[in-house]
């Protein structure tokens, strides 16, 4: 099956169970269906099969979960009392469609429904209990939304690298993490490795705020899919605001090589096939 049919599948095959609000399901499928690259649940794909394991079911009802949570998150993000955007991958965002109090319910299902789909699965539960935990810590007060958080208090203030970092390393940093690590854990694999990954999914994190970043001053409407220029109009700290364009596109760059090196590793200790996260992650880089 194609990764990305699958991830598809496995999201309308939950909503498909019963159906309480139609209106509901039809704003949650809006958004879900907008697009994007789904990068987030491939990497957990990919890095399953670069451990050798075939794809199932189970994993892509995770790989799913995921992609809920991040869909929840731009659900939300739009919203008039957040970024206040119109538009969200080229078409009308999701309160602009629909209307407010049915954005922030959709937002709110893609949010709590992903724990229930892992619960679901065939996976053991040692497996699930600890993919829950670690979904939980990554999506919520000790990540993207604490994140969230620290990005809307640094409106309108001059950040320091440090505290720009740390925006970054939650609000987005964590939910891109994530799928490093429960790759790690559904593979069952040693302590040592899962901290390598850790650090891998940390460092790709890092340069995709990095590359948004860059892009959200160079890139035009029709590339980026949503208003240009939106962090600049809200007086928000970016890396190129405040290390230049030069050193944004160093910092990506760099950080990336460090994550393909950690992978080029894993296949020296556990036998790990590297080759498709690695292009992953290469597809990242930005010409500067």
């Amino acid at each position: 099956m194609d990764k990305l049919q699958g991830i598809d599948a496995a999201i309308r095959r939950y909503y498909s169970k019963q159906v309480v609000s139609e209106k509901l399901i039809e704003a949650i499928l809006y958004s879900v269906d907008a697009g994007g690259k789904r990068i987030r649940p491939l990497i957990l794909l990919e890095i399953l099969e670069g451990f050798g394991l075939a794809l199932t079911e189970a994993h892509f009802d995770v790989a799913a979960s995921l992609e809920m949570i991040h869909t929840g998150s731009l659900i939300h993000d739009d919203l008039p009392a957040m970024d206040d955007d119109d538009y969200r991958r080229g078409r009308l965002t999701n309160h602009k469609k629909f209307d407010e109090a049915t954005a922030i319910l959709a937002g709110d299902s893609l949010f709590l429904d992903p724990f229930a789909l892992i619960a679901g699965t065939a996976l053991s539960d040692k497996i699930k209990v600890e993919l829950i935990r670690r979904l939980s810590i990554s999506s919520g007060t000790f990540g993207m939304v604490g994140g969230q958080m620290l990005d809307m208090q640094g409106e309108g203030q001059r950040l320091n690298l440090e505290q720009l970092s740390a925006v970054h390393a939650h609000k987005t940093g964590c939910l891109l993490a994530f799928p490093f690590e429960a790759a790690g854990i559904i593979a069952q694999q040693s302590t040592e490795v899962l901290q390598q990954l850790t650090l891998a999914g940390n460092l790709v994190g890092h340069a995709f705020q990095v590359r948004d970043d860059i892009l959200d001053v160079t890139a035009s409407f029709d590339e980026l899919g949503k208003t240009p220029m939106k962090d600049l109009l809200a007086e928000k700290s970016t890396y190129p605001g405040l290390l230049g364009l030069e050193k944004s596109y160093e910092i990506l760059d760099n950080s990336l090589n460090q994550a393909q090196a950690i992978f080029a590793t894993l296949e020296q200790q556990v036998s790990f096939k590297p080759k498709k996260i690695q292009e992953m992650i290469e597809r990242l880089r930005l010409d500067a």
